[in-house]
């Protein structure tokens, strides 16, 4: 059973290691130009340690970019990255960690949903032994406020009936509003393609290998403008491989790699067999990753088209049916 964390005070900034910033807080954006600015701002002033700020775009197409970077010539903790992983947020948010240079990298949204107060807390949560630090909406004290009833619903179930059935240490795992130890997450490894399902698999990952996790209250609040480009029937399978993925056996550290290892080797079969029937989607598909710059200067960059994020969910719903886990390395 996943052991209580106490909620103990932050350490002062910089205390953890010199010369590196304490938390790595990764934003995955897509279309928040004009309400990113906003969230910047909330998060430098309510952030007190040593930070340094990740967001990443699909597209230095997208204006978002174009935003960040001007701020970030006059912001020396801010960064913007274009994925090279692909398009969507899960891919964001994966390449974002791959950059992370902190011990604890903190996950959370360019809408004004998260509450940046918050991010301290939840990353003295890792540093005092969680895996997984959990900022949740349906433990006590938390709330949403706003946003689709049917997510809500679906999102409070999940959470409740896994506290009670698979006891994971958190009555929230869907919620992407989480501290993770880095070191964690490069060792299990991030297997999700697709939305935000990241928040449950390492969640269902730190179940499984009986790592702690530890949560705080939190109270989310829907978007006030802008367009949410989160897919629920779309991503509904993702979620639900993770949900399930909670229940069973403890693994070993090893035993998650080598599944890992075999079902990846399944999804390299099936990208082969996808691509003799299919040179030209995978063709197109490489020349699109490989024109995607990583954000810095001088790098050429490709618009991704809304046909090309349509193809890429696609692909990842094929890749499903085999259950495929693969990885980049370590991460």
């Amino acid at each position: 059973m996943t052991q209580p964390i106490s909620h103990a005070a932050a350490p002062a900034p910089g205390s953890c290691c010199p010369g590196l910033p304490r938390i790595s807080i990764v934003i995955p954006a897509k279309d928040e130009a004009g309400r990113i600015g906003r969230a910047l701002t909330r998060i430098l002033a309510a952030v007190r340690s040593g930070c340094e700020i990740i967001v990443v775009t699909d597209s230095a197409a997208d204006p978002t970019w174009e935003e960040v970077q001007a701020r970030a010539a006059a912001e020396p903790r801010l960064r913007c990255l274009v994925s090279e992983y692909g398009p969507g947020p899960a891919n964001a948010i994966r390449y974002g960690i791959d950059d992370a240079r902190a011990e604890v990298v903190v996950v959370t949204m360019a809408d004004n949903s998260d509450d940046p107060r918050q991010i301290d807390e939840l990353a003295a949560l890792v540093e005092h032994g969680a895996a997984v630090g959990v900022a949740s909406r349906y433990s006590r004290g938390g709330g949403q406020i706003g946003g689709p009833i049917v997510k809500g619903l679906l999102s409070r179930l999940a959470g409740r009936s896994l506290h009670i059935l698979a006891r994971p240490g958190t009555r929230d795992a869907t919620n992407s509003f989480k501290a993770y130890s880095t070191s964690f997450v490069r060792e299990v490894g991030i297997d999700s393609r697709q939305g935000f399902a990241i928040g449950i698999e390492l969640t269902a990952k730190a179940r499984r290998l009986r790592r702690q996790v530890a949560e705080i209250p939190t109270i989310w609040l829907d978007r006030q403008d802008g367009t949410s480009g989160f897919r629920m029937l779309g991503w509904m399978p993702s979620y639900l491989r993770w949900y399930l993925f909670c229940f069973g056996r403890k693994l070993t550290a090893d035993q998650l790699a080598a599944r890992r290892s075999r079902l990846g080797a399944r999804r390299a079969r099936l990208a082969s067999r996808r691509g003799a029937a299919s040179p030209g989607l995978r063709s197109e598909g490489r020349a699109t990753r490989e024109g995607v710059a990583s954000g810095r200067p001088g790098g050429e960059r490709t618009t991704l088209q809304p046909n090309e994020w349509a193809a890429w969910h696609v692909i990842g719903a094929e890749e499903r049916l085999v259950g495929a886990r693969d990885s980049r390395g370590t991460a």
